[in-house]
């Protein structure tokens, strides 16, 4: 099941999958966020992961343009609680090295406490490392 969410202006900004043959709800950003377009795709995809009965989530970011501080305390007080509450316990986070996005996800990593999540460059090695986190479908 794919699901894509888009701006005022018509360009998507995540894309949503859930592939029969994976553990994981699938997440790609894509382009400029801003704080409700984060908050809608977070949700939406949480809903996914309610929804599925998945714990893993592979969240791409390679895409995303610019830094989303502006939604770090409501990533991080809002949505991990209920991202927990969901079910999420292993999150793969893949972000381009050096970049303001790669930035945020660091600060990301360093104060998130309800599940494990890792930052990864590539996406072999985040889907190698949820393999082995969730187990196989």
């Amino acid at each position: 099941m794919k699901q894509e969410l888009r701006s005022s202006l018509g360009r998507p900004y995540i894309t949503i999958e859930t592939d029969p043959a994976t553990p994981w709800v699938a997440v790609e950003w894509v382009g400029y966020l801003t704080a409700e377009s984060i908050k809608a795709g977070a949700k939406a995809y949480i809903e996914a992961v309610a929804a599925s009965g998945r714990h893993c989530v592979l969240n791409d970011t390679r895409r995303v343009l610019g830094p989303w501080d502006h939604s770090m305390e409501w990533v991080l007080n809002e949505w991990a609680p209920s991202a927990t509450a969901a079910g999420v316990r292993h999150f793969a986070m893949i972000s381009v090295p050096d970049s303001m996005a790669d930035a945020s996800a660091a600060t990301f990593y360093a104060q998130l406490k309800g599940f494990e999540v890792r930052i990864f460059g590539n996406d072999d090695d985040a889907k190698a490392w949820l393999r082995t986190a969730c187990g196989p479908k």
